[in-house]
């Protein structure tokens, strides 16, 4: 080939490649205007993230410190499902799992402010509450540590018993 060729054959390798280029920029396109609205999932998680949207000092975004609620915040937010755009199961759900976690047992300190859905302080946390809190953390802390005791004994530690055992069984013959 001579060098006239291979330019050719270079420029229409470029062509070929920008063009490729564009035709996936055109089909991301819709999936990026698709991504403002969030996808199907977890109807806590979807519950959450309205809740965050809405009312932003109550449910504040991660790693900003989560606050005490409300006794009885659900009944308030339940007032606002038709904003929130999601049914009372997944208000419940999404309300449950926030105050499930270190992250919210760690906010419930005895006197620590309990805030409304526009995060007014209404309370406090008493002693028994704090108290409470404490030992939720420190039981889930210790259950995620038997859990990872159990994956390090499933390890294929047990396999490799019975290996050498057979191992052994095949030289002896």
């Amino acid at each position: 080939m001579g060098f006239e060729q291979l330019a050719g054959l270079r420029d229409r390798l470029r062509a070929e490649k920008e063009q490729a280029k564009a035709a996936n920029e055109k089909r991301r396109k819709p999936k990026s205007s698709s991504q403002e609205k969030p996808r199907e999932q977890d109807p806590a998680l979807e519950a959450i993230w309205r809740l965050q949207r809405h009312f932003p000092l109550a449910f504040p975004v991660n790693p900003a410190p989560k606050v005490p609620l409300k006794e009885g915040i659900l009944k308030d937010a339940e007032q606002h499902l038709a904003q929130l755009g999601i049914t009372s199961e997944q208000l419940k759900l999404g309300v449950a799992a926030w105050c499930k976690g270190a992250r919210y047992w760690a906010s419930m300190v005895e006197n620590a402010p309990r805030l409304d859905l526009n995060g007014q302080p209404v309370g406090t946390v008493t002693a028994a509450q704090a108290l409470h809190a404490k030992q939720q953390a420190s039981r889930q802390r210790s259950q995620e540590r038997r859990n990872r005791e159990k994956l390090k004994n499933r390890t294929p530690a047990a396999d490799t018993t019975t290996g050498a055992a057979a191992t052994e069984a095949q030289s002896s013959e």
